[in-house]
Order: structure tokens, then sequence, then C-alpha cells
């Protein structure tokens, strides 16, 4: 009945599910942008089916995102009081700031994209959808600057245990907001280029909706040729960054124990079992010196070891190794995923069927950016610990001091039944939509042979009536 630890709990459950879903929204904003643009540069019908299609998921999934939300925000006053009152100077504006920018812009444009097709012209159509994906580009910004501001604190003074704004460009542009902010957007699109990717290829392998599957596999392909090189570039300079600024959280990712003698390098730790309190791997499997090469970018480089900091300032290293394995799997797979797609794509066999060790392979790798979001999530989080904001204030002092434990589990079998409830109802019915397809999209009712839809629900048509009692009706008409 520990409030701390059952607050944490709670915390992580609600995010864990909070972050897919706006993960997942992001690129799909952008994707539903690329896809009005080529149907209005084409005119082709399998462009707006597509658009259609792919805009009921994401009207589904921003829902889910915008109530997880929600309920993610209220905890800051109810579990972690103690952090909204040392810290809520800083937050409070960065989060304030997403909700005025962000949030107003998708929320002005989101009904004009759901609901304005074929009622507003289609370029202010196209101008709504790409201000709803501008809008979610900018909720990332906000969210993770917040954020890196927690894992690396800038530009603030302390007033009595208070931290106070002193510039607010270092405490946006905090020295670890870049590189995270870059991740963090290529780890959405690659959730939602795999997700296309995936769905496509199940299309294919069952032969429904072959022309639409095969634009989207192609699209996908090509962009995770580019993307996903692009992730491992930023990821090697997220390493280098967390080396320089938590070393005690890269000791945890690499589970490095001991300073090895002087010119012998770091070992690349494959896959071990951390014994936190033997301070040891147990059946390690490492490679020498690899992992100088990849951490410090030198042969014979050196990072601190986890004992070097006493057991309070370690964050749980099994957690962190393990977490961080997954992710790095993961994109290696992602990685070999698109190389056989573009070799099958060269012989011209990727969209025909020939391919179909490819094609199972990318339909198994549809859930594949979720796992490795999640997975990266607690590399950053986790391994942040026992530290709330890095360094400066601890995890178990910014928990409300008056925090009953139970109050915390009952509320946390609340979010269990009912986020299962909801998020499972939610997942059920996108599953459907999924397996249904994109479906020829009909147009609307004032485009077909020159009828007219009223512009209120009472007003009276102008075609001519006629039969019995029309002259009346005629006479009576103002």
């Amino acid at each position: 009945m520990d409030a701390l630890l059952l607050s944490r709990i709670q915390f992580g459950f609600v995010i864990s599910f909070h972050i897919l879903f706006p993960a997942f929204t992001i690129g799909l904003a952008s994707w539903l942008a690329f896809l009005e643009w080529r149907w209005l540069r084409t005119r082709d019908a399998v462009w707006r089916d597509l658009y259609f299609f792919w805009l009921k998921i994401f009207a589904v999934s921003f829902g889910m995102g915008v109530v997880s939300g929600i309920v993610m925000s209220f905890q800051f006053g109810t579990n972690w009081a103690r952090l909204s009152e040392v810290a809520g100077n800083v937050l409070g504006p960065l989060l304030s700031y997403e909700v005025l920018t962000a949030f107003f812009l998708e929320a002005t444009f989101l009904g004009v994209m759901l609901f304005g097709w074929n009622r507003v012209s289609e370029k202010l159509h196209f101008l709504s959808t790409c201000m709803v994906a501008l809008g979610t580009l900018i909720s990332t910004f906000w969210i993770i600057s917040a954020n890196s501001w927690m894992q690396t604190p800038a530009g603030y003074t302390l007033v009595d245990g208070v931290f106070e704004p002193a510039d607010w460009w270092q405490v946006i542009f905090n020295p670890s907001f870049p590189v995270r902010l870059a991740h963090m957007v290529l780890a959405a699109f690659l959730t939602t280029c795999f997700v296309i990717g995936g769905v496509a290829a199940a299309y294919l392998l069952r032969g429904v909706h072959v022309e639409p599957a095969r634009r989207m596999l192609r699209m996908a392909v090509l962009f995770a040729a580019i993307t996903v090189p692009l992730q491992i570039l930023v990821g090697d300079l997220h390493g280098l960054e967390v080396g320089k600024y938590q070393p005690a959280k890269l000791a945890a990712i690499e589970a490095h124990w001991h300073r090895e003698p002087k010119g012998e390098g770091v070992p690349l730790v494959v896959f071990g079992i951390p014994d936190d309190a033997a301070e040891r791997n147990d059946y390690e499997i490492a490679i020498p010196r690899l992992g100088s090469l990849i951490l410090t970018h030198t042969w014979d480089g050196e990072i601190a070891p986890l004992t070097d900091f006493p057991r309070d300032r370690r964050p749980p290293v099994a957690p962190v190794f393990y977490a961080f394995r997954v992710m790095v799997g993961l994109g290696v797979l992602m990685l070999l995923a698109t190389l056989g797609a573009l070799w099958a794509w060269r012989r011209g066999r990727l969209f025909d069927g020939r391919a179909r060790l490819v094609l199972h392979g990318w339909r198994a790798m549809t859930f594949s950016g979720f796992v490795a979001l999640l997975a990266g999530w607690y590399v950053t989080e986790i391994g942040r610990q026992p530290w709330v904001v890095y360094g400066l204030v601890r995890t178990a002092e910014a928990v409300t001091p008056t925090l009953a434990g139970g109050s915390v589990l009952a509320s946390l079998v609340v979010f269990v039944v009912v986020y299962t409830i909801v998020f499972g109802a939610g997942t059920w019915y996108l599953a459907r939509l999924v397996r249904k397809g994109p479906l020829p999209h009909e147009p609307a009712p004032h485009t077909q042979a020159g009828g007219r839809t009223p512009m209120r629900p009472l007003s009276v048509p102008e075609a001519r009536l006629e039969g019995e009692g029309a002259d009346d009706f005629a006479e009576e008409r103002p």
C-alpha cells in the first residue's frame, strides 16, 4: 500500500496507453495530408478512397488519445502535488503553450477535416488537413520540451526550493531537447509507417484491395528506406547526449558495473541477467571494445560504470537494460524488413505476390513501432530514476505527502477496468475498420445530377412541385 510505488505504477499505466495514440496520430495526420495532396494532383479515386479509409482510423485514434491525456493530466494535482509546487512555474507554462498553440489549432480545423468534404472548397479542406498535421507536431514540440527539461534542466533559478524560470530560451531548448524531439517524431512516423505497410501486406496476402494495398506498401517502403537509417543516426546522437548528461542512465542501459582496465575499452553486453545486489551480470555475452566504439566513437573510450554512483542514485538496471535491447532489436528488424522489400521491389516481385516471405515479414511488423516506442519510453523514464527532475528533485520528494495508498490502489483498479473496456472497444472497432478496408467513397448528394443539399433542415427544394395541392402550396409560399 505504498503511495509512492502505486502512484508510479498508476502513472506508468496511464501514460503507456496515452503515448500510443498521439504517436500514431502524429504520423497518421501527415499521411492524410499526403493522400489528399495526391488526390488533388492526380484526381485518382484510389487516393481519395485511401484518404477516407485512414481518416476514420485517425478520428477514433485521436479521440482515444484525447481521453487518455485528460486523465493523465489530473494526476499532476492528485498524485504529484509536490512536483507541481516546486516545478509548476516551469512545467505549467510549457504545457499551457501546448494547449494555446497545438490543441486550439487542431480543434479549429479538425471539424472541417472530418466533416467538411464537399462542404468547403478543396483548398480549404486540404489546408485543414495540413493544419491538423502541423498541430500534432507542435503538440509534440511542447510535450517533449517539458519532458526534456525534467531530464536536463536548464534556464532556471532556485528560490526557496522552488524553480523559477530565468531564461525561457534555455528552458525550452534545454540540452537534450533537439535530439529527443527528432528521435520522438521519427519514432511516431515509423510507428505509422509500419502500420500502413503491415495492413497493405495483409491485404496483398489475402488478395483483397490489391491496388490500394500496392500504393500503401510502396509508400511505406520508400518512407522506411529514408526514415529507418535516419532514426539510427539520431539514436546514436541521443546515446552520446545521454552519456554526457545522464551517465548513470547510460551505465544502466549497458549494464556496465565496473571500470575496465585502462586501454581495454568498454565491451558491448549483448545479453546478460543484471544482478543489482551482486553488481554483476550473470550469463553475460559481450563483445570486447564494441561498447567503446558505439558509445564514445573511439576504440578505447570509457564510460562511467554503475559502481561510480551510490546505490541510492542508480536506476533499476534490469528493466532499462532489457527495454533498450527490445527497442534496438526491433529497429534492426525494421531495417531488415525495409531492405528485403527494396530487394523484392527491384526484382519486380513485391507487388505480385511472389515475395510472400517479405509480405509476411511486414505483416508481422505491423505493431512493431508501438512496442519499440513503449520500450524507448521506459528506457527514458525508468533510466532517470530516482530523479523526477534529474539530479535535483527525487521522485519520492514529488509525490503528494498526504496521499493514502488505499485511495491510489482503488483508483488504479478503476483505471484498469475502465481502460480495458473503453480502449478494448476502441481497438476492436479499429480492427473492424481495417478488416473492412478502403471502399469507394460515395460523393455527396449535391454532386449528383445537379441536385442541391438544403442549406437548413426546413428549407424548401427549388424543384417544381407537381400533383394535387401543388397550386395551393405555391400560393401560400412567401
